[in-house]
């Protein structure tokens, strides 16, 4: 049986792709290509994974508001990169998890979409 074998991507509507791009660019690193994306190449040296994970209408997980999905981005050192977002005036929550699945913090882009960010455990 044919199969699906990894995670392809995440595709959005944005209010203002350009301006989204370059916050997400400032904050995060994550640096647009030509065509308007980010590529992520897996790297076998570092831990983590992707995940694909349905969860109920009812939830409160993705923050407050009625948003359909929420991005969860792998980050090498959550504690400095919440400083750094904190002192670039990004709006981040005051909660931080830190279990055997890793650490765990969460922020609000500029449309108001809560994005969750993952230091992955070791």
């Amino acid at each position: 049986m044919a199969k699906a074998i990894g995670f392809g991507g995440v595709f959005f509507k944005s209010r203002d792709p350009a301006t989204l791009s370059a916050w997400y660019a400032k904050h995060l690193g994550l640096q647009p290509q030509d065509w308007g994306g980010v590529q992520f190449n897996e790297d076998a040296s570092r831990p983590g994974f992707t995940l694909w994970a349905p969860f109920g209408d009812d939830t409160h997980y993705f923050g407050p508001g009625t948003q359909p999905y929420m991005l969860n981005f792998r980050v090498d050192d959550l504690d400095v990169l919440l400083a750094q977002l904190r002192a670039d005036g990004v709006t981040v929550d005051e909660r931080v998890e830190k279990s055997e699945l890793g650490n765990f913090g969460w922020i609000t882009d500029p449309e108001g979409m809560r994005v969750e960010l993952w230091q992955p455990p070791g």
